[in-house]
């Protein structure tokens, strides 16, 4: 019986946050990660394979979706970040275990993942406020991959597989659009939870995680990266970034609340 309960919202949680994801590039995980952690049915890796395995299947459904839909894609970018994305991904997914065997308790493994998690999360809000598209325009191949990297090690360390600070970050070094940009970062965030659940495939198994959760899981993710893609087709690019900004905020409050319920 707990388990169809629990099943259930992390159905209405997943379906809802990979829809805003979806349709703001943010992937959903920053959104799923804060909100189970504060429910607390499982435990801290747990939480952040589910969150994974969500935004992993949601960035296939709206990566197909966007590209049915006729978005044109600069393939240099999308290769090259790719690249660096999985090496991130697994370099992420590494540190992460290292840090839950390196502290007793993990409650201090969730509060650097908060810190961290703030501090891009006002990156990227600050950046989309006041950065007035502001760029680099960088353009070669090795800015491509180091972006990719960084993108792909800290969400996958932060256990939220994408994140608002990979469209700010690829809109300031690139110079793109809201819009090209969040494309870009589903793409990412594909490439760096595949190589995330990849790495745990071979290093742990998943043996260690109640499988039957992602009866729920998958089937919500695939409905948000649908419903999502469909809806960030249909809006402007300047309704998008509002989308992006209240989310941030939102996020903001929530990390917050939970990095001070941790030490109550």
């Amino acid at each position: 019986m707990k388990i169809v309960y629990v099943g259930i919202i992390y159905f209405i949680v997943i379906i809802l946050a990979n829809t805003v994801g979806a349709i703001s590039g943010m992937g959903g995980g920053v959104i799923i990660k804060p909100v189970l952690d504060t429910m607390h049915f499982h435990s801290l890796a747990a939480i952040s394979f589910y969150s994974s395995v969500a935004v992993f299947t949601m960035s296939i459904v709206s990566t197909l979706r966007q590209l049915k839909n006729g978005l044109k894609l600069r393939f240099p970018i999308a290769v090259f970040v790719s690249i660096g994305s999985v090496v991130g991904g697994v370099t992420g997914n590494t540190v992460f275990e290292s840090l839950l065997q390196l502290f007793s308790e993990e409650k201090y493994v969730q509060l650097i993942q908060i810190i961290l998690t703030i501090l891009t999360l006002l990156f990227a809000y600050f950046y989309t406020k006041i950065g007035n598209g502001r760029s680099f325009e960088l353009t070669q191949p090795i800015w491509y991959v180091i972006v990719g990297l960084f993108l792909g090690f800290i969400s996958t360390l932060l256990g939220i597989g994408g994140g608002p600070i990979n469209v700010a970050l690829l809109m300031l070094c690139f110079g793109i659009a809201i819009k090209e940009a969040t494309v870009y970062s589903i793409i990412t965030i594909f490439f760096s939870q595949a190589a995330k659940l990849v790495t745990i495939a071979q290093v742990t198994g998943f043996g260690r995680f109640d499988l039957s959760v992602l009866f729920y899981v998958v089937p919500a993710a695939i409905l948000g990266g649908f419903v999502g893609a469909l809806i960030s087709g249909r809006i402007s690019s300047e309704r998008v970034t509002q989308v992006y900004q209240i989310v941030i905020l939102l996020v903001l409050l929530l990390n917050s609340w939970n990095g001070i319920q941790l030490f109550l």
